[in-house]
């Protein structure tokens, strides 16, 4: 396996790092063999990026024979648009090196959680299709060909996770134009790729209706959804086992399915 490592620096002179598990060819198997890949966008609120969400979702990846991709995107005080351009800079290279990755480029998932799940809906939405083409990408060259979301901040309105919005806007944190522009559910249209999203009842940070407003904005687009509500757990629950917990209450069997459920949505979607 390749470990990669490089450095994308955004419009405001920050750092973004992006972390690839390729897996090696063999003679024995398959020396052609190309693979479909993820890129992953963890969570922190647009104030980190969250270690639980990041190299251990990477290695079940992997482990279910995807190439895996990890983008610690700039946060706070970087603001909007800088990870959204780092994002798409990420996708854009991740098509470039295909063929020395041995990706297959028509099938390269973005999976984002919390913040880093709105990051991910508005490089799939065309929500962001004049910021990327004022920035000198082609939309459509860096859009996903799926999406995939855990417990995903989506709204700007009644029920959206108001921090990730001061830091991801700043100063503009109360401007109703921007504010609309970052409210996803209301970009969803048929450019948008298939999607797969779960979240739990009782998540007390970013509430339900994110996800619930998702599917909905889906079913009036037709765009492909398929939607896990579990009954427990809070928010950040990241696999919900042991082994990305922080605490005892971050082991929830009752979401440790949804791993599994998205292997599976990926290889029906993009295989």
């Amino acid at each position: 396996m390749q470990y990669i490592t490089q450095t994308i620096t955004g419009a405001d002179g920050s750092n973004a790092q992006f972390i690839g598990y390729v897996i090696d060819n063999s003679p024995e198997i398959d020396e052609q063999r190309t693979r479909p890949a993820v890129l992953i966008l963890p969570g922190g609120g647009y104030e980190m990026t969250s270690d639980r969400e990041a190299e251990p979702i990477a290695l079940r990846f992997v482990g279910a024979g995807y190439h895996a991709f990890i983008l610690r995107y700039s946060t706070f005080p970087s603001l909007y648009p800088t990870a959204l351009l780092q994002a798409a800079a990420a996708m854009q290279l991740i098509r470039a090196h295909a063929s020395q990755w041995h990706v297959k480029a028509d099938a390269i998932c973005v999976l984002g959680f919390s913040a880093g799940g709105h990051l991910a809906a508005n490089l799939s939405t065309t929500a962001s299709d004049d910021v990327l083409q004022a920035n000198g990408f082609q939309p459509n060259e860096v859009r996903p060909n799926g999406l995939m979301l855990s417990y995903p901040v989506i709204s700007s309105g009644e029920f959206a996770h108001r921090g990730s919005f001061d830091h991801l806007l700043g100063e503009q944190k109360d401007n109703p134009q921007m504010l609309q522009q970052l409210s996803l559910e209301q970009h969803i249209n048929s450019v948008t790729p298939p999607i797969f999203v779960w979240h739990t009842l009782t998540d007390t940070a970013v509430p339900v209706e994110n996800t619930l407003m998702l599917i909905s904005a889906c079913r009036a687009a037709g765009v492909s959804i398929e939607a896990h509500i579990f009954p427990e757990g809070d928010h950040g629950l990241s696999l919900g086992t042991w082994e990305t917990s922080h605490n005892k209450q971050q082991v929830v069997p009752a979401v440790q399915p949804w791993f599994d459920l998205a292997v599976h949505w990926l290889g029906r979607t993009l295989l």
